[in-house]
């Protein structure tokens, strides 16, 4: 099976690169704030230590970030993940849209958690979400983690197309996470298109 081969893959670099980055993609990609804001001075020493397919781009966010309107780059969050579909930040609606389906692969997230050790607040967050995927991993259990984002892999693949087609601020922050995981091969590129026909049939969420 195709996940089974991602799951098996390693990262290709090491343990400690790999949590830090997860990290502060998970905190770049959640809604800027002022906190978010005070924070860039922490992130900018977290992201100088890492390898360069990490740092680059998440420099040239960190910079945009404090170089530009805090207000405008909120209602441009607003516009491109909570309002357009092929932006979701939630992994599971890319393959199940909102179905039945899709509560059954909530539950195996939350499950994946719970065996982890871990417990997800569904009141706060759904388990999908990828900040909440990246700071389980980053945090926690890196492997759970990697295996989540890779059964997953070919929907954040749709997430950086739809960031790419609006020149969103946020694409940096995607690419470094991508980083990180493995490439697609083949089929993993058949499913990529079907879920972008599909989604290019629907505007809005």
């Amino acid at each position: 099976m195709r996940w089974r081969r991602h799951r098996d893959a390693q990262p290709g670099i090491s343990e400690r690169d790999l949590a830090d980055t997860w990290q502060v993609v998970s905190l770049l990609l959640d809604y800027p704030d002022d906190v978010l804001l005070g924070r860039v001075p922490v992130l900018r020493g977290v992201v100088a230590g890492l390898p360069e397919p990490q740092r680059l781009p998440l420099t040239a966010f960190l910079d945009r970030l404090e170089q530009g309107a805090l207000g405008a780059l909120q209602q441009e969050y607003v516009d491109t993940f909570d309002v357009t579909r092929k932006c979701s930040l939630h992994l599971t609606y890319f393959t199940h849209g909102d179905t039945r389906r899709r509560g059954v692969a909530l539950v195996e997230f939350k499950q994946a958690y719970r065996r982890a050790g871990a417990e997800c607040d569904a009141d706060v967050e759904l388990p999908d979400h990828l900040c909440v995927v990246l700071e389980f991993g980053a945090v926690q259990d890196w492997p759970t983690a990697w295996h989540l984002l890779t059964r997953h892999r070919v929907g954040i693949e749709v997430l950086r197309a739809g960031l790419a087609q609006r020149g969103s601020a946020w694409l940096p922050v995607l690419e470094a996470l991508r980083s990180t995981l493995p490439v697609l091969d083949g089929t993993d590129q058949e499913a990529l298109l079907r879920l972008k026909l599909d989604t290019g049939r629907t505007h809005q969420m």
